[in-house]
């Protein structure tokens, strides 16, 4: 009897349940406003055919973990009060949220209700996503208080046929996996905005109409999607736009024209292939606008624009995806996956050209939306960068470094192709250096070479990739891949051979980034003439031209004197590479040199040719002064460290030794000054 009752009332809670299930009201969330990433954003609630907004009361991060699994990511980093993402506008759908984090959806939570809040939109909440998602892509839809949801593994452009392969697939059939099975999708529905979002996740800037026929075969094809897709071309993957209609399909199975979904990309200038190099070695675009720098990678960098002769940066206030994308696709990459505030990407110089830049996410260039003129308040701390979507090229398929302590150096090996088959091998050391190793670590995605090295004994790598299949490589730091490089072709040669000889690299996701303050070179430039005993210690340190005679105390040298203004204004801080046991100490002026060519002082004439030339030893270097709110690290002062913090900047006074050119022996007219690192 007892038994019979517990059973009855299990029964009942479990129709209870049910009913509580079927009765729970159907929403969708989605991330908005001033966001920088797709991850982050003012969290919005679509409920009985309206957007709104929740607000921050009662609000916490088990809570924000629910709404980041409800829209696809693993769990919340943070929520964010106050607006911290812009007001939103309408309705207030939701106040007093109170979740245990175990919900499934927001919806469960209990709260004050749908529409019942009296809070304004000044207390609209936010939330940040943990970046990484859920396995698979998850599609929603919401129509008529219905939330359709659909999960898929993964989405890929496949070749048409087999012959056409060849990197970057640019064109092919859109296809969805879902449950194991790979299935392609119903054009009925599609659109050219949905093919630009499809061409903008795989790096290609645009697209084109496909004006082949698809076979009569494929016309066949019974294994569709059973979904359309709506996207406003403004999203940074599919999965973002909203899920279309259902498939209605055919008594044969296929879609009402029979036909799939097959996308034309038109790659960017970089990647699109030609007919003497295969690829474009370097990314040069004519005559441009707008410029990525201070990225490791291809297709990443702070955002610098050009105006009047001058380039300048972006502020990064109300800095989003559609203003970041619009500057991706004008650079000949696909959409904008991240875009990144707070100079996270090192810090300009000069002028900052643009603020609060708004953009529909259509324009041709950056230049083209609408922005604030006056960057009154933006400071360089504050310079906008982004981080592109780029084809996938394959090549970090054909390099590898073996051998080192971790994933970020060791001995370079390459994949070629010999008698037929393709071999691993290494490359050949001689001349191997900095240019060389940036290349290699971009080609792995590793960032920044922080050293190249001419010998590795102490890297063992794979002994049956000793022998040389690389030589002569010569780089200009621009390519993409090594083999873009200039380098010998099948016949090798390497005096030293490869095994303990063979090139290495130790790469870096930071580095730093010495600019030169131009300007005030051309403030401080004069010309001084200086009697030769006055200059015997810069005789020493070579400092003056070949036509200086020691003991000739009489004679005058003609110097051109400038000062020097050298800002760090990248990820990590300028130290010599040498320790202090392995200075340089010069008796003459009694200090220590911890770089002896720290750097070149050219004289060209305008057609490029080299008149004069001078250098400047480290002697001393240090933080002279920093942006606001930073702190000196480096003192020269009792053997003190040497180097340059981020965030500031050494100077070297037209008054000391070496900080000239020796022109004693050049003709009067117009040349060049040129100041290299």
């Amino acid at each position: 009897m007892v038994f019979s009752s517990a059973l009855c009332i299990f029964s009942l809670l479990a129709l209870v349940q049910a009913q509580s299930e079927s009765q729970q009201p159907k929403i969708q969330l989605r991330l908005a406003g001033d966001k920088v990433k797709h991850y982050e954003g003012r969290l919005e609630v679509f409920y009985n055919n309206e957007w709104g907004t929740i607000c921050d009361d009662d609000f916490s991060i088990e809570a924000a973990h629910v709404a980041c699994r409800e829209l696809g990511f693993l769990g919340a980093v943070a929520w964010s009060p106050s607006a911290k993402f812009g007001q939103g506008e309408g309705r207030i759908w939701l106040d007093n949220v109170h979740c245990t984090g175990g919900e499934k959806s927001l919806a469960e939570c209990p709260s004050n209700g749908f529409g019942v809040s009296d809070c304004r939109h000044s207390e609209d909440v936010g939330v940040v996503c943990n970046q990484k998602r859920i396995p698979g892509h998850r599609f929603t839809n919401t129509m008529n208080n219905n939330t359709i949801e659909e999960r898929v593994e993964e989405i890929r452009i496949r070749p048409i046929s087999s012959h056409l392969k060849r990197l970057p697939i640019s064109e092919g059939f859109v296809e969805i996996k879902e449950r194991g099975k790979w299935r392609q999708i119903c054009d009925e529905h599609w659109t050219p905005l949905n093919s630009r979002v499809v061409c903008g996740m795989y790096g290609f800037p645009g697209e084109k109409k496909y004006s082949n026929k698809v076979s009569l075969s494929m016309r066949k094809n019974k294994n569709y999607w059973g979904f359309s897709v709506n996207c406003t071309g403004n999203e940074a993957h599919m999965s973002s736009c909203r899920l279309g209609k259902a498939l209605v399909s055919k008594r044969n199975g296929t879609c009402g024209r029979g036909l799939p979904v097959v996308v034309s990309c038109v790659p960017g200038r970089a990647f699109a292939p030609s007919s003497s190099t295969g690829f474009r070695k370097a990314y040069r675009p004519e005559q441009p606008l707008v410029r990525l720098r201070g990225g490791a990678n291809i297709g990443e960098g702070r955002v610098e624009v050009l105006k009047n002769g001058v380039w300048g940066t972006v502020c990064d206030d109300n800095w989003n995806l559609r203003a970041a994308t619009v500057v991706c696709r004008e650079l000949g990459f696909g959409s904008a996956k991240e875009t990144l505030t707070g100079a996270k990407l090192g810090q300009g110089m000069g002028p900052v050209h643009m603020n609060e830049v708004d953009c529909s996410g259509f324009e041709k260039s950056l230049t083209d939306c609408y922005f604030n003129n006056d960057a009154l308040g933006c400071s360089h701390e504050e310079d906008a960068a982004v981080r592109c979507n780029i084809p996938a090229m394959g090549f970090q398929k054909r390099i590898r470094l073996s051998g080192g302590r971790n994933p970020y150096e060791g001995r370079v090996e390459v994949l070629t192709e010999k008698n037929g088959s393709l071999v691993w091998g290494t490359v050949c050391s001689e001349n191997w250096g900095m240019m060389e190793a940036m290349v290699v670590c971009r080609q792995l995605g590793l960032g920044f070479a922080s050293n190249a090295f001419q010998e590795t004994w102490y890297w063992a790598g794979d002994a049956s990739a000793d022998n040389v299949v690389m030589s002569g490589v010569r780089c200009s730091g621009t390519e993409m891949s090594l083999p873009h490089c200039l380098h010998h072709g099948k016949h090798i040669s390497c005096p030293r051979g490869g095994g303990r000889f063979a090139a290495g690299v130790s790469c870096s996701d930071m580095a730093p980034d010495l600019v030169l303050n131009a300007q005030l070179v051309e403030q401080t430039t004069y010309l001084e003439d200086r009697p030769m005993y006055a200059l015997q210690c810069a005789l020493e340190e070579n400092c003056l031209s070949s036509t200086a005679k020691k003991n000739d105390h009489s004679t005058y040298r003609r110097l051109l004197r400038f000062s020097s203004q050298i800002h760090n204004v990248g990820q990590s801080d300028f130290r010599p590479k040498l320790g202090h046991h392995a200075w340089t100490w010069h008796e003459c002026h009694r200090h220590y040199h911890s770089i002896e060519v720290f750097t070149h002082y050219d004289l060209l004439s305008l057609n490029g040719t080299k008149v004069a030339e001078g250098h400047k030893a480290s002697f001393c270097l240090e933080d002279t002064q920093c942006d606001e709110g930073i702190q000196k690290r480096y003192v020269c002062a009792n053997f003190g460290e040497q180097g340059i913090t981020v965030g500031c900047w050494d100077t070297y006074r037209h008054d000391i030794d070496c900080q000239w050119i020796d022109i004693t022996d050049v003709k009067p007219g117009d040349y060049i000054l040129q100041v290299v690192f």
